[in-house]
């Protein structure tokens, strides 16, 4: 058919317009600055590590808007988009002229607008620029368009297309449509959901996804399923590839479609604002954590909230991770996000807080790793002052002598705190460090012996770092939060694998005060270890522990720091540590054996059966034990003596009174001067070796008295308004049972008293030399220096 004259001129005249902006626009379109909104921030998304979304954020504009990559999408929409909206999209220059004579013939020749001709190009820039329905405003399209095409890639401008073509009030993008129409990712799409993806964009406010607009929206959506089936662009399955498309056309007239939104996936809100804060310039986080591990460690917070909050406990964190590839994989940071008033939107995984005597299994494997203790060491459990400083058990109580590992598995303080003087406070806070605790002070002797017993503040996720350490066998990395694709960082061993094997065992010992009662009818999950907290002043509760593959730390108490009588370790955190292993399973490694294989570098070695030490000839009783090869402690056994006495009186004789006498060799028991102070003191008594015959001191080397109390390098603080006398200071020394201690201060005699006794002297400021003799002319000296405090 001729087209009238009129007609061929306006054709004409479109073409040479369009030619005319195309050939200006490559001019210009490096000097006109891009679309503004091209650079508008996305939604952070925050993801597990499957790759669903745990946690999506509005953008900074209230929209819904995600950042997306064309291989992220469902290569079935692709396909379909382009043959709905542009089929030369891989060639054209932002402009469709096949497309554009096509529209000009058609609308021209109907006398109306049949079709515009807008490429995804052009139609991302009435997006970004929105402009009235105008020729000239067509004109500045085509111009955007080309410009766009010039500085941007082909997969730039598709995945621009992809997060801003609209779908209705404030949601954007192809991802964040089918999050909010459908509940799930792009990345894989049925036919119908294809089709309404498509169908929206054209007409968003009347096809937007509500009761009113469902008709509508079926109406379009069915349509464009029949034309992608013309087109056939429409993905046809398996099965429906043996029949005919109009069976999919069915399918998808029967699909019904969405009438509201889905509510956009806030998931782990505390982990995600926390990961968006320490990431700002990612919009996309792929993170370690599991979903459905994350979602059973809040349901169990959840469900223990409300009987906590009747003992006056408003918050609760948990922490797990796959302690064989230090990966997290779930934090929750408190009971309830919501609960302002109990300042529920800290993030409680990430707030230091002091531990109690949760840190004690390092200490314990760090004596054990430098030859200091084995865990069946006799130690002193008794009250000691330390400058000032007196540490006391839970219960108040003392033991006396306890095996190193009982005093582990009992949480007893004191072996703990003089174990650590014995190592070095520093040393003890370098090991922390290295195993990833970021949150202590760097001031040089800023900590002193208390920090064996809670004395610093440490995160739940670092206390979940330190104990995947000794589920490690020793050996330590970081915790792994972002999956980054980065290989797993090598390990640094910080501590021996044989320190950590005898650390796990005493921590696996179930005859203690922190194992939960219910669980001796419910029984525990195999091979756990742990280790409960309890902060002065019942401020923190504590449980950390590891199973065949998990580690989990739990943490309950108070944001404002209030105190509760139920933040026990024991009774408050440790059952919820318990479920928490036993919900998430061995998974594929339950063997219980794996662990009760000593590694290499322990070897079996005799100790005296009573002390634990390397046995002397007086030590009838034996036992093998393990020690580290490199570091077996070579103290010999101080509590076994070989004394040779009268056979008739049973008094003790030496060399210089054995003639004319008939004698026998007997082996007594004997116990350090504080542990017989102790005992006098609490009006019990132990049998002592016998006393000498008449004329039979011994000569020969002996002992000097070893001054215990004050402690060396001991500055005492007097206390202002109170009087000296008030603040007297202990004066105790180390000698054998049968010596009598003579005391002098500043060279004047303070006064005499047996070894198994303590003295007393009252401070004043200044520089004291403390001078102890004993009855045979041995003695020792010490300097203490009193201050008063400020």
């Amino acid at each position: 058919m001729r087209l009238p004259r009129i007609t061929r001129r306006r054709l004409a005249v479109g073409l040479l317009l369009l030619l005319s902006l195309i050939g200006m626009g490559g001019a210009a379109a490096w000097l006109v600055p891009l679309p503004e909104r091209l650079a508008a921030p996305h939604s952070v998304v925050i993801e597990y590590r499957d790759g669903t979304p745990a946690h999506v954020f509005l953008a900074p504009d209230e929209r819904w808007r995600i950042l997306t990559r064309a291989r992220d999408i469902d290569p079935a929409y692709l396909r379909a988009l382009f043959a709905l909206e542009d089929k030369r999209f891989a060639w054209h220059p932002g402009v469709d002229p096949l497309a554009v004579v096509r529209a000009v013939v058609s609308n021209v020749t109907r006398r109306r607008r049949v079709s515009g001709a807008s490429t995804l190009t052009m139609q991302l820039v009435r997006v970004l620029e929105p402009r009235p329905r105008t020729l000239f405003s067509k004109a500045i399209e085509s111009f955007r368009a080309v410009q766009l095409e010039l500085r941007m890639s082909k997969d730039d401008i598709l995945a621009s297309y992809l997060q801003f073509v609209p779908y209705g009030r404030n949601v954007e993008g192809v991802e964040a449509a089918s999050l909010a129409y459908f509940g799930h990712r792009a990345t894989h799409l049925s036919p119908a959901e294809i089709a309404t993806l498509l169908a929206v964009p054209q007409n968003p406010n009347r096809r937007f996804p509500t009761p009113d607009n469902a008709e509508r929206l079926k109406v379009a959506r069915d349509e464009v399923a029949r034309r992608l089936l013309e087109e056939l662009a429409l993905p046809l399955g398996p099965e429906q590839a043996r029949v005919a498309p109009g069976a999919v056309l069915a399918e998808v007239r029967n699909t019904p479609v969405p009438r509201d939104l889905t509510p956009f996936p806030r998931e782990a809100p505390h982990a995600a604002m926390w990961l968006r804060t320490k990431q700002p310039e990612l919009s996309r986080l792929r993170t370690t954590l599991d979903a459905g591990t994350q979602r059973l460690a809040e349901r169990l917070m959840r469900d223990a909230a409300a009987d906590l909050a009747t003992k006056g406990i408003h918050n609760g964190v948990a922490v797990v991770v796959d302690h064989e590839r230090a990966e997290v994989l779930a934090l929750v940071g408190s009971f309830d996000f919501f609960d302002v008033r109990h300042g529920g939107q800290i993030i409680g995984f990430d707030t230091p807080r002091s531990p109690g005597s949760a840190l004690k299994p390092v200490i314990y494997a760090m004596g054990i790793d430098r030859g200091v203790v084995l865990p069946e060491h006799l130690v002193a459990d008794i009250p000691e002052s330390y400058g000032g400083y007196a540490p006391r058990n839970f219960d108040g109580r003392f033991m006396g002598l306890v095996r190193m590992e009982y005093a582990l598995s009992q949480s007893l303080n004191l072996p703990f705190v003089n174990l650590l003087q014995r190592l070095g406070v520093e040393r003890f806070l370098g090991t922390l460090r290295l195993a990833g605790v970021e949150s202590l002070r760097s001031d040089p002797g800023y900590y002193g012996l208390s920090a064996a017993v809670g004395g610093l503040e440490v995160t739940p996720l670092e206390l979940a770092g330190v104990y995947v350490m000794l589920a490690e066998d020793g050996r330590s990395r970081p915790l792994k939060i972002l999956d980054d694709g980065k290989p797993i960082a090598e390990p640094r061993e910080l501590l021996s694998p044989g320190a950590a094997w005898l650390t796990r065992r005493a921590l696996a010992l179930r005859d203690r005060p922190d194992f939960p009662a219910r669980r001796q009818l419910t029984g525990l999950p195999a091979q756990v270890h742990w280790k409960t907290g309890t902060s002065f002043g019942h401020r923190d509760a504590w449980a950390a522990g590891s199973g065949p593959r998990h580690t989990a730390v739990v943490w309950l108490g108070n944001m404002d720091n209030s105190p509760s009588v139920h933040l026990v370790g024991a009774d408050a955190a440790g059952p919820l540590l318990f479920d928490l292993l036993e919900a998430v399973g061995p998974r594929g490694r339950a063997s219980v054996k794996e662990d009760s294989v000593p590694p290499p570098d322990l070897t079996s070695v005799e100790v005296c059966a009573y002390s634990g030490h390397l046995p002397t000839d007086a030590c009838k009783e034996r036992r093998k034990v393990y020690a580290r090869r490199s570091a077996v402690p070579t103290q010999p056994c101080p509590y076994h003596q070989r004394v040779e006495v009268d056979a008739k009186t049973g008094l003790a004789v030496s060399p210089v009174c054995r003639s004319g006498r008939e004698t026998e060799t007997r082996v007594y028991l004997t116990w350090p001067a504080s542990i017989r102070r102790w005992l006098t003191e609490q009006h019990r008594s132990l049998p002592e070796p016998p006393a000498y015959a008449p004329g039979c001191e011994p000569g020969g080397a002996e002992h000097a008295p070893e001054i215990l109390s004050p402690a060396e390098g001991q500055v005492a603080l007097l206390i202002p308004g109170m009087s000296p006398e008030q603040q007297e200071v202990p004066l105790e020394a180390e000698a054998s049972h049968d010596r009598e201690l003579t005391w002098f201060v500043n060279g004047k005699f303070l006064g005499k008293a047996k070894a198994d006794e303590r003295m007393w002297w009252t401070p004043a400021v200044g520089t004291h030399e403390i001078l102890v003799t004993d009855d045979h002319g041995l003695s020792s000296r010490r300097v203490l220096v009193v201050r008063s405090r400020p």
